[in-house]
């Protein structure tokens, strides 16, 4: 499979798209100013103790108090954003009565504790977190507060395995450590980078917490273009494509220190023609918004998500097949099966999914669909579980959500129609706007002054939330742009006039 990974890196937001095989399957999105808060580590103060709950508010400088859980209270995780999982690893010693700790026997209300994000803020509630900080390199993750080894699962050679295990163990000093997909088959002396790399960020974090007093930000995560460079960059990954100068020699810099192998992949995209629409991404983005998805069959998709799950349906369609009707509804399902584990990834759609495929009556049907679509999700980097089909055809998939996904991200709930639908948020669509001025080829001249049509909201971003936005659109083409606030402006959301 070839993979690419395209980041296309401008002042107001960084885009990063993973391609296989030319097919888009992940879109992510970083904005000035609104960065994701999961991998931060922050020193906080224990705010309240909920024993009811078995839970804390946490203190970390926020508006909202942080949300900790008894088992996140203990260094010892599970399982995590960054694509890993910690296996021989065991909860928290139970008491001598045999029964689990408790909140209020952990913890306790106005103590200072280091804790990491693991999940983003999401539909008004704050973010949640854990004790066990977890510092994630290219190959390697590394467990300042822990003594355990440990291995990704989906390493599954049992030897190898074993060997990962053996130079996991020779490493000096503190602290456990967990080797991840992307070190399968290296050497130890190939580990070694991500073992300096991690060490010394731990020694920065655990001195920066000896100045600090609670709330306080220790260590920030690395930003959309190294993050992704370090999660999604793996040795199958055929080029790294930028479009931005001081990006390339961030990252050419981070892969010098962490992935020396890699330096050779690092392209600079310097065509005319812009990234995302060169490689087809900001067509993916575009129907991604949408519910409807065709299959080349002529079958089809609908998505839709509300707050409790994310509904998908497969149709057939146009499809009438040759066989019969059992044929053609296996023939459409099968079709459906790597579009919608595409679909999953590239919305980040997350929580609990429901896929309604169309009813099949024999069982060994039922089982090639499940069995495919298994190995369609192994591709998922994020955690996912799978139930077998029902007897309606459904099948259950819980998939981590700890980021908003791509519809939550780019849109809102469309006043006009009470949240029945969404349209995208004005920030989006300024976004938009300054692309579309600043495409090639534009025709206008120096000195000219540009007319846009806006929404009043589009308007507001452009003028007082971001003023920057319209201010390098003027000095990039050398012209004076004037807008025009419109409520009746349709989508895309803008009219570009000459003035």
């Amino acid at each position: 499979m070839r993979k690419e990974l395209l980041i296309n890196a401008t002042p107001p937001e960084t885009r990063v798209a993973l391609t296989e095989d030319g097919r888009v399957v992940e879109v992510l999105h970083e904005r000035r100013g609104r960065q994701g808060l999961v991998g931060n580590v922050y020193l906080g103060r224990v705010h309240r103790v909920l024993p009811g709950m078995q839970a804390a508010f946490v203190s970390i400088g926020l508006d909202r108090d942080a949300f900790l859980y008894v088992e996140d209270v203990e260094p010892l995780p599970a399982e995590f954003d960054f694509g890993v999982e910690i296996e021989g690893t065991e909860k928290p010693d139970a008491s001598e009565s045999g029964e689990p700790p408790r909140i209020d026997d952990l913890i306790k209300e106005g103590e200072e504790i280091l804790v990491q994000v693991t999940k983003d803020p999401i539909a008004g509630k704050g973010p949640r977190v854990t004790a066990g900080i977890s510092l994630p390199g290219r190959t390697m993750v590394y467990l300042p507060g822990a003594r355990e080894i440990g291995v990704s699962r989906r390493v599954t050679d049992e030897a190898e395995r074993q060997r990962l295990r053996g130079i996991l163990e020779r490493f000096d000093g503190e602290g456990g450590w967990i080797a991840r997909t992307a070190a399968l088959g290296k050497s130890e002396e190939q580990l070694l980078p991500d073992f300096r790399y991690l060490t010394d960020l731990a020694a920065r974090i655990s001195r920066r917490r000896e100045n600090a007093a609670p709330p306080a930000l220790i260590h920030r995560e690395l930003d959309l273009a190294l993050r992704s460079v370090r999660d999604l960059a793996g040795d199958e990954c055929e080029v790294i494509r930028v479009d931005e100068e001081a990006a390339h020699d961030r990252l050419k810099q981070f892969l010098q220190s962490v992935a020396p192998s890699l330096i050779s992949r690092l392209d600079f995209h310097g065509r005319s023609e812009p990234l995302f629409e060169l490689y087809g991404v900001e067509a993916e983005i575009e129907n991604a918004l949408r519910s409807r998805v065709s299959l080349p069959s002529g079958g089809s998709l609908v998505i839709h998500q509300t707050e409790a799950l994310v509904a998908v349906d497969i149709n057939t369609g146009k499809f009438v097949g040759k066989e019969g009707l059992e044929e053609t509804v296996f023939a459409t399902n099968l079709e459906a099966v790597p579009e919608v584990a595409r679909q999953i990834r590239l919305r980040d759609l997350g929580g609990l999914l429901v896929i309604d495929f169309i009813d099949m009556e024999e069982p060994e049907h039922r089982r090639r669909l499940f069995e495919r679509f298994e190995q369609e999700l192994s591709k998922d980097r994020a955690r996912t579980r799978i139930l077998q089909v029902s007897e309606f055809g459904l099948i259950e998939v819980t998939r981590q959500r700890t980021r908003g996904n791509l519809e939550r991200i780019l849109t809102r709930a469309c006043p006009a129609c009470a949240g029945s639908g969404r349209i995208k948020t004005d920030l989006t669509v300024a976004l938009d706007l300054r692309r579309a001025l600043l495409r090639p080829p534009n025709l206008f001249s120096a000195g000219q002054t540009v007319q846009v049509r806006v929404r009043p909201g589009v308007a507001r971003v452009l003028m007082e939330e971001d003023p920057a936005l319209l201010a390098e659109v003027e000095a990039t083409l050398g012209v004076r742009v004037e807008l025009e606030e419109d409520e009746t402006v349709a989508a895309p959301g803008f009219e570009i006039a000459k003035g």
